[in-house]
């Protein structure tokens, strides 16, 4: 089914998109990975997955719903897997939490010229399209996601001397892929942006600097990549872009509010909406949210996916309120800072944890606008 509303945000609770895998999924991945389940077999458990958690989603209440990016190892990872050209390397960042604890990560890394062979996320759109009783989206990771990771050895310089190149390329990929999610009746698109929130926070700034680059020039980078890939999509199609500070296991990337971007990257990215991390005071106040146009709207990612304990209504409420302050109530939303799972390990809840919070996001929504 598609969204058929005009107003923008198009959900009063959306949720990011990945969710928590089932155990049984979880091991079909390690099971596929060994060797020691066939494709066959692997997609079945996946299908089944899938048709359980949209069945969640509806029980709680949302009347979006995604296919928690079941069938994806991480956010990013399926879309690389399936481009030419990509191969994967050790980032040049590290998650961490509030003890200091690091993580490694990794990273795309363009070995040879980038080209779409097959497609993406269609076939993730068209099961969860005949599956789902109501409207549904699909997630892609931002353009920035496949060349800030890497720092500046983001691709083999005999194949891209230059990021214009590597973006003139990337941006095909994309047009391509929602030309035939369009096609296929998709009418919301997500893009997942983490590197423009990376952006935000002051000391990788600095460390930007330091490498020869400018911050701000590279977000303008990033903000054309972004509409260079969304160009070409009907007029009746909702494109959110998701802002994450990184969410790995419980860890972050960074921290810093919206206000050294939010003026030239709420303005300028051609997108219906945002989605924007606000559950901790890593993502600052809601002052930048001035700069967001009256033609877009924003759903407040007030709701934790990095802990379980569930957020009291009044506590969302005043939230909610204080926003008003520079968006209007009508271009609001509700929903989770990021999803339940960027990979297939997962973030430090339970399912039951999941569950309450998409159904509080739903239960806010009914109290605050009418309906979900």
């Amino acid at each position: 089914m598609t969204a058929t509303t005009r107003h923008y945000p198009p959900f009063r609770a959306d949720h990011v998109g990945s969710l928590l895998r089932p155990a049984a999924l979880r091991q079909a991945f390690r099971r596929f990975d060994a060797g020691d389940l066939d494709a066959a077999s692997f997609r079945r458990v996946q299908d089944e997955a899938v048709r359980a958690v949209v069945r969640m989603q509806e029980q709680a209440g949302l009347k979006i719903v995604t296919d928690g990016e079941f069938r994806r190892s991480s956010y990013w990872g399926r879309f690389v897997e399936r481009t030419e050209g990509f191969e994967i390397r050790r980032a040049a960042y590290k998650f961490r939490d509030e003890r200091g604890h690091q993580m490694d990560f990794t990273t795309p890394y363009a070995a040879a010229k980038i080209r779409r062979v097959r497609e993406l996320a269609l076939d993730e759109f068209e099961f969860l399209r005949d599956t789902a009783r109501v409207a549904c989206k699909i997630t892609l990771p931002a353009p920035s996601t496949m060349h800030f990771y890497a720092g500046q050895r983001f691709a083999d310089p005999d194949i891209y001397a230059d990021a214009a190149a590597f973006f003139a390329d990337l941006s095909q990929v994309y047009q391509q892929e929602i030309a035939d999610l369009a096609q296929a009746g998709c009418r919301y698109v997500q893009l997942d942006e983490v590197a423009i929130a990376m952006l935000c926070d002051p000391s990788l700034r600095e460390r930007v600097r330091a490498e020869g680059q400018d911050p701000d020039r590279l977000v303008d980078t990033y903000v054309e990549a972004i509409n260079r890939a969304v160009a070409y999509r009907p007029a009746d199609m909702a494109v959110g872009i998701h802002v994450c500070r990184g969410n790995f296991k419980g860890h972050y990337l960074s921290e810093g509010g919206y206000e050294s971007v939010g003026e030239r990257f709420f303005a300028n990215v051609d997108a219906t909406h945002f989605l924007l991390e606000y559950d901790t005071k890593r993502a600052g106040d809601f002052a930048p949210l001035r700069f967001v146009p009256k033609h877009k709207g924003v759903v407040l990612g007030l709701i934790s996916t990095k802990t379980p304990q569930l957020e009291a209504v009044d506590a969302l409420r005043r939230r909610i309120e204080e926003a008003a302050g520079y968006v209007d109530l009508d271009r609001l939303a509700i929903g989770p800072q990021c999803g339940f799972a960027s990979t297939v390990a997962g973030n430090p809840v339970s399912e039951a944890d999941q569950q309450a919070k998409l159904a509080r996001m739903v239960e806010v929504a009914s109290i605050v606008w009418g309906t979900p």
